[in-house]
C-alpha cells in the first residue's frame, strides 16, 4: 500500500546567466557543483546555459549551493510499499532583476570564448518548463516582456544607432512573438527568439531605403563614447552582431555562433577582429586583456555606453499585443480579399472564355519571283491617227456581205 502526500509546486530557478552569476560569486567551478550535486560537469554547463534544468533533490542541491534556496520551502513525505521514505522541498523563487544589455540577467564577467557547450541537454535531465504553471498566456507574454524591452531596445540602437528603429525593432518582433506565442512559449530561450527577431528586423538592409534612417542618430558628447559608438557602427553587421552579443549580452562563443548562423571558428575570429579594430579607435581600453586572448573584451564599455544614452521607452505589454492582433487581422483581411478577386477573375474568364476551338489564321505572307500582271500598252500618235481612220473607213464604206442559206 503506497500512501503519498503529492508533489510541491516547484518555482521557477534564476535565469541560466544569473545561475553562473551566482556560482561564479561563490568561487565555485563547474567541477566542484557537479560533484556535490551528483552529476556531470557537462550537466552543470547545460543548467547555466538554458538547455537544461535541475529537476527534483539535484534542484533542491543545486539552489541551495549555488545562494538561491527557496525561502518558502514546504517538505512532502512519500511512504513507499518498501517502507523507505524520501523527502522533497519544493518553493517559491523571485526573478533577478533585469540588468542594462542582457535580457533575463546580468552578463557574466568573463566568458571563456573556447568553452565547448553540449549540443544536446544530458538524456537524463529534462528541459525546462515552457511556460510556469499557474500563469496565462498573456501573463507569461507580459512577464517576458516587462524583463526583456528595455534592455532588448538598448542592445538594437547599440547595433543601429538609430533610438525610434531600436524601439520599432523590438516592438515588431514582440508583435511577432505574440502571433506564434505557442512556438515562442515551448522554446528554450523565448528571450534568446525575441532578441533574434528584432537583430534580423533591425539589421535588414531595406531601411537604408528609408529617408530617415540613412544616418545615425547624433553621437555622444562624451568622445570616449563617441569614439566607442563610431566604432562600432563601422564594424560589418556580422562582426557587430558577434561583439554585441559575446561582450554585451555575455552569450558563450557557440550560442553566439548559433545565433549568428556561423561556424564557432567564423564566430570567434570575428570576435577577435572587432575587438581589435575598436580597440584601434578607442583611446583607452576599460577592460585589461588577458593575456594571450588577444584584444581586450568590451563588457564595461558598452554597458557605460547603454547606460549613458537615452533610448525610448518601449509601450506597454497590453498594447503591443493588440496592435500584434491588428496587424494579424489587417493581414487576414487582406489575404481573405485577394482570395476572393482571384475567384471573381476566375469566374469571369471561365463565362467568357469560347466553348469551341477555334484554329487561327495563318498571317499573310509576300510571294516572290511572280511577274507583273500585262495590259495594252498606251497607244503612240501614229497608232492614235490609224485607228481614226479605220473607223472613218467602217462607217463610209460598202455594206458588210451577208452569206445567204441555200
Amino acid at each position: 500500500m503506497t500512501r503519498s502526500a503529492g508533489p510541491a509546486p516547484t518555482a521557477p530557478l534564476p535565469s541560466p546567466k544569473e545561475r553562473r552569476r551566482l556560482r561564479e560569486a561563490k568561487e565555485l567551478s563547474e567541477q566542484q557543483v557537479a560533484a556535490a550535486v551528483g552529476v556531470t560537469a557537462a550537466t552543470v554547463r547545460a543548467w547555466e546555459t538554458g538547455r537544461a534544468s535541475p529537476r527534483g533533490r539535484r534542484r533542491a542541491a543545486y539552489t541551495r549551493l549555488i545562494g538561491c534556496a527557496e525561502p518558502r520551502a514546504t517538505q512532502s513525505r512519500s511512504v513507499e510499499a518498501d517502507g523507505s521514505s524520501t523527502m522533497s522541498t519544493a518553493g517559491t523563487g523571485t526573478l533577478p532583476a533585469p540588468d542594462t544589455l542582457t535580457a533575463d540577467g546580468p552578463a557574466p564577467a568573463t566568458p571563456p570564448p573556447d568553452e565547448p557547450a553540449p549540443a544536446t541537454p544530458p538524456p537524463d535531465e529534462p528541459g525546462p518548463d515552457p511556460q510556469p504553471r499557474g500563469l496565462t498566456a498573456e501573463e507569461a507574454y507580459d512577464d517576458l516582456y516587462g524583463r526583456t524591452a528595455p534592455g532588448l531596445t538598448r542592445q538594437v540602437f547599440l547595433l543601429t544607432g538609430h533610438r525610434e528603429l531600436s524601439r520599432e525593432a523590438v516592438q515588431h518582433a514582440f508583435r511577432i512573438a505574440w502571433q506564434r506565442w505557442p512556438e515562442v512559449a515551448t522554446d528554450r530561450d523565448p528571450a534568446g527568439w525575441v532578441r533574434a527577431a528584432s537583430y534580423e528586423y533591425a539589421m535588414s538592409p531595406w531601411h537604408r531605403l528609408r529617408r530617415s534612417h540613412r544616418r545615425t542618430d547624433p553621437l555622444p558628447e562624451d568622445p570616449a563614447r563617441r569614439a566607442l559608438l563610431d566604432a562600432l557602427l563601422g564594424l560589418p553587421p556580422s562582426y557587430r552582431r558577434t561583439l554585441l552579443l559575446h561582450d554585451g549580452v555575455g552569450l558563450g562563443l557557440p550560442e553566439t555562433a548559433a545565433e549568428t548562423e556561423a561556424s564557432t571558428h567564423a564566430a570567434a575570429g570575428r570576435l577577435l577582429n572587432a575587438r581589435a579594430a575598436v580597440a584601434e579607435l578607442l583611446p583607452a581600453p576599460a577592460d585589461p586583456a588577458d593575456p594571450g586572448t588577444g584584444p581586450a573584451p568590451l563588457h564595461g564599455p558598452l554597458a557605460a555606453l547603454a547606460l549613458s544614452e537615452e533610448v525610448p521607452a518601449p509601450p506597454a505589454a497590453p498594447a503591443v499585443r493588440a496592435g500584434g492582433e491588428r496587424v494579424a487581422e489587417l493581414w487576414t483581411r487582406a489575404a481573405l480579399c485577394f482570395g476572393v478577386l482571384l475567384i471573381g477573375a476566375t469566374a469571369f474568364t471561365l463565362h467568357t472564355a469560347p466553348t469551341h476551338y477555334e484554329q487561327p489564321l495563318a498571317p499573310a505572307e509576300r510571294v516572290g519571283g511572280v511577274p507583273p500582271p500585262g495590259g495594252p500598252e498606251k497607244l503612240t500618235p501614229q497608232d492614235l491617227k490609224l485607228q481614226k481612220a479605220l473607223k472613218g473607213e467602217l462607217a463610209h464604206g460598202p455594206e458588210r456581205l451577208v452569206p445567204r442559206i441555200p
